[in-house]
């Protein structure tokens, strides 16, 4: 028996407000985070865990039907294999949005302005502010020696 092939929500079909409770639960809000879990949106909620490097939360996304959030938050953290899966699958949106949640994807976040995707330059901006926080905890010294 053939498999079937997912029909995957894009992150592009969320209404906005809902995109920018993302945002918010991407920038720690516990209470947002916690909305989302309990209406009707686990998946964003697991992806703004997954983007701040909670590894339950994107095999969560995984098992669930959700990979293409899971592998966003790999391309996010510039792993190869993630950006080549949205190559293969013909989603160069994600390819856009990765690199503009990278520090130096000024060309990404130019596009994504030019094209009038104002709350996905939000998540963007949220996003490259996460990751700047997880590199200096990782080099931070006092945290290095307090695990």
């Amino acid at each position: 028996m053939a498999k079937k092939p997912l029909k995957l929500k894009h992150l592009w079909e969320y209404d906005t407000k809902i995109l920018m409770a993302l945002s918010e639960a991407i920038d720690g809000n516990k209470k947002i985070f916690a909305w989302l879990l309990n209406n009707n949106y686990p998946e964003l909620a697991a992806f703004a865990a997954a983007v701040r490097a909670d590894k339950g939360a994107l095999k969560w996304l995984m098992k669930n039907g959700f990979p293409h959030l899971a592998i966003l938050s790999d391309a996010i953290d510039d792993e190869d294999n993630a950006k080549t899966w949205f190559k293969k699958h013909k989603l160069p949106f994600y390819l856009v949005f990765a690199d503009a949640c990278s520090v130096g994807g000024e060309v990404a976040m130019k596009w994504l302005q030019e094209h009038k995707y104002k709350v996905f330059l939000v998540l963007a901006i949220k996003i490259r502010e996460v990751l700047k926080q997880q590199a200096f905890d990782h080099y931070d010294y006092h945290k290095m020696w307090s695990k």
